[in-house]
């Protein structure tokens, strides 16, 4: 049984809830006191047992948020997964979809586990609608990673895109300043930026953004993004996305400020010692190091801006 009690533990948004119903239901466990602005929850787990399970947050709440609680226990689960999980795709405050397809899935699968994720519809903020279709088979144990030699900048590569009613003149606006930013302080390197009107029958509602992605020489996969919102402009929007990429890359690590926290869970089950170079620990990193320490007795070493997971 797991008790969390704390007047800081807030089930502030519905994917959040969801995420913990969708825990609960992958291994037959009881889930107490759970609901929107809980301060304390009761979990008894049981055996994860795998199979196919829907979970919707009924709301923008984000899929990958979903993702995130979930794939650690279907990993270990008795037979493959398959999540059909419903909510936002591209949604403020959690990694886009396009994130987690383009740096966190090829990167988490150093641990040696396969993530297959399909983007059946994108969803928007306000109103959700998005889904996606995710397959794991499950694994006898996590290898390991050791991502400390970022090496250089080889390529520099991404995606722009409008759903719903937006007009295509706002993709190019987004990639034309996000390509100047970027051109600022690297001058030579070839930029590939996607730019995308999303098809009518594969988006929900309507949304904008960006995701630029930087690939280096030993393999590290670094990013930065946003999202379109009312009164910021496409210019606005493309410019922050590259501020972002710019500013993970100059603090030399080999994971960007959002991946960091999404990896400490795996190097925590991962049998084996592994180590991460990152830029400055971000708060979402040092909660998610507290509790792998809590739950799974691992210790994490901090070296400079080196993680190790013992």
């Amino acid at each position: 049984m797991c008790m969390v009690s704390s007047p800081l533990f807030i089930l502030f948004r519905p994917q959040h809830l969801s995420g913990l119903e969708t825990v609960r239901d992958l291994c037959g466990g009881k889930l107490e006191k759970a609901e929107i602005g809980s301060t304390e929850i009761v979990f008894t787990p049981g055996k994860i047992k795998g199979g196919a399970l829907t979970s919707d947050t009924k709301t923008a709440g984000s899929v990958c948020l979903l993702l995130q609680v979930s794939l650690p226990c279907i990993l270990f689960a008795e037979s493959p997964s398959e999540l059909i999980l419903k909510g936002g795709t591209n949604a403020e405050m959690a990694p886009q979809i396009d994130y987690t397809t383009m740096v966190f899935k090829p990167i988490a699968e150093h641990f040696t586990f396969k993530l297959d994720c399909d983007i059946k519809r994108r969803g928007y903020y306000p109103r959700g609608g998005g889904e996606i279709i995710v397959r794991v088979p499950p694994v006898k144990h996590l290898n390991p990673i050791n991502l400390v030699d970022r090496g250089t900048v080889t390529k520099i590569y991404g995606r722009a895109f409008v759903a719903g009613v937006l007009p295509y003149k706002m993709v190019k606006d987004m990639a034309s300043a996000a390509l100047r930013c970027i051109r600022r302080e690297m001058r030579d390197l070839h930029v590939n930026i996607q730019t995308v009107q999303e098809p009518k029958d594969g988006a929900f509602g309507n949304g904008s953004g960006i995701i630029i992605v930087a690939e280096t020489s030993t393999g590290c996969l670094l990013a930065g993004s946003s999202l379109g919102k009312k009164g910021v402009t496409a210019d606005q929007v493309g410019n922050e996305a590259a501020e972002i990429l710019l500013r993970n890359l100059r603090h030399g690590g080999c994971v960007d400020e959002y991946l960091q926290d999404q990896l400490i869970i795996f190097m925590a089950l991962a049998d084996g010692i592994s180590q991460v170079r990152t830029g400055p620990l971000t708060l979402h990193t040092q909660t998610a190091i507290h509790f792998a320490e809590l739950l799974t007795k691992v210790g994490m070493i901090e070296i400079g801006n080196m993680q190790t997971c013992i």
